[in-house]
């Protein structure tokens, strides 16, 4: 087991990277070993080495020390130099689609946040119109990377050299529909509806015109049918055919968390009780899951937690299901699920840190 290691991460002036900041300085495994945090630093800061952190994030000042952390200016020598064995990336899919490969070929241990690795058909990744300046070496990159969904691919995570973090939505839809489709129950010929909301933060930090508070507030609006990137992810970790799902995602006039609602037939009748097992069943082991059993989940109960939670109702033929599955999307949807790799990828508790 590993006892600590020295981190780095890229793009901390993000909300998901303020959130990774702060996961990592309280690390009970990191405490003594503060992340390395590189970016872009403009010429007036360079004077004196860097943006102090608490003056990009002014809730982490005196965070185990971090009034002394500055954001200093990116390069591979100055990771190099720190001796960097994880580089998390918080980083525009653009940005991780150059840097990984390199990062890979320093011996650097690479966990991306982006969407620039998540997928491994080239149908669903041309969503993203990637233009690699060399074809070969990001399928070698590709090959190695390793879908970062703890409660699917554990065994793959541990000792791995890079992880592709899953997206916020997506978390959210296969933790709930991949127990019930691995199992055999779902008719597929009959569809399956994702219905899902996410906060104003899952759009990011940089403003645009439809998550302006003019635009966003006391409203509520459908986007992305049929062409959201995430869609992809669906397909692949969930086992299913575009033709079988429709998902669309909402946004909601909140600043954090997903709630998706997702409709299903059964092939044959099912119990309550048979489909509570079904998912005890796969999520035995797996800390960051939690099942309602009385009661649907709520954002309110899962936002800034590191949690998924999810519920379900039975129809009363026991042949149609709703269930609902609530994340926050910068923490399981994001920097909680990366700090959760982490510590799968290290052998160390896979809860560590985010309970």
């Amino acid at each position: 087991m590993t006892k600590t290691v020295q981190t780095a991460v890229v793009g901390v002036t993000g909300y998901a990277g303020a959130e990774l900041a702060r996961l990592l300085l309280r690390h009970p495994r990191l405490q003594g070993t503060p992340p390395v945090f590189a970016g872009r630093v403009d010429e007036r800061d360079m004077a004196r080495g860097g943006v102090p952190l608490s003056e990009i994030h002014p809730q982490l000042a005196d965070c185990n020390g971090s009034g002394a952390l500055k954001l200093e200016p990116f390069s591979w020598e100055l990771l190099a130099r720190r001796g960097v064995g994880v580089l998390f990336l918080a980083t525009p899919h653009e940005q991780s689609r150059e840097w990984v490969p390199e990062a890979l070929r320093r011996g650097m241990r690479v966990i991306d946040l982006s969407g620039a690795w998540r997928l491994t058909d080239a149908a669903n990744r041309a969503v993203y119109a990637f233009e690699d300046s060399d074809a070969e070496l990001a399928a070698e990159t590709q090959a190695q990377a390793v879908y970062g969904m703890p409660e699917l691919h554990r065994s793959r995570i541990a000792g791995a050299r890079f992880i592709a973090n899953p997206g916020c939505y997506a978390t959210s839809i296969i933790l709930a529909l991949r127990p019930l489709v691995a199992a055999g129950l779902v008719d597929l010929s009959r569809g399956i509806v994702a219905d899902a909301k996410s906060g104003v933060s899952g759009a990011g930090k940089a403003p645009t015109a439809r998550t302006h508070f003019m635009h966003a507030a006391d409203n509520f609006s459908a986007y992305g049918a049929f062409t959201h990137r995430h869609t992809g992810e669906l397909l692949e970790q969930v086992g299913i055919d575009a033709s079988e799902i429709i998902f669309t995602p909402h946004l909601l006039p909140i600043p954090r968390g997903i709630l998706s609602t997702i409709y299903m037939h059964f092939r044959e009748p099912q119990t309550k009780a048979g489909i509570a097992q079904v998912y005890e069943k796969f999520f035995t082991g797996s800390p960051m899951v939690r099942l309602y059993d009385k009661a649907l989940p709520q954002i309110q109960y899962s936002v800034r937690t590191c949690y998924a939670d999810i519920g379900f109702q039975l129809a009363a033929d026991g042949r149609r299901a709703v269930v609902v599955s609530c994340l926050d999307n910068l923490l399981k949807g994001a920097s909680g699920q990366a700090v959760q790799n982490l510590n799968v990828m290290l052998d160390w508790p896979e809860s560590e840190g985010l309970e």
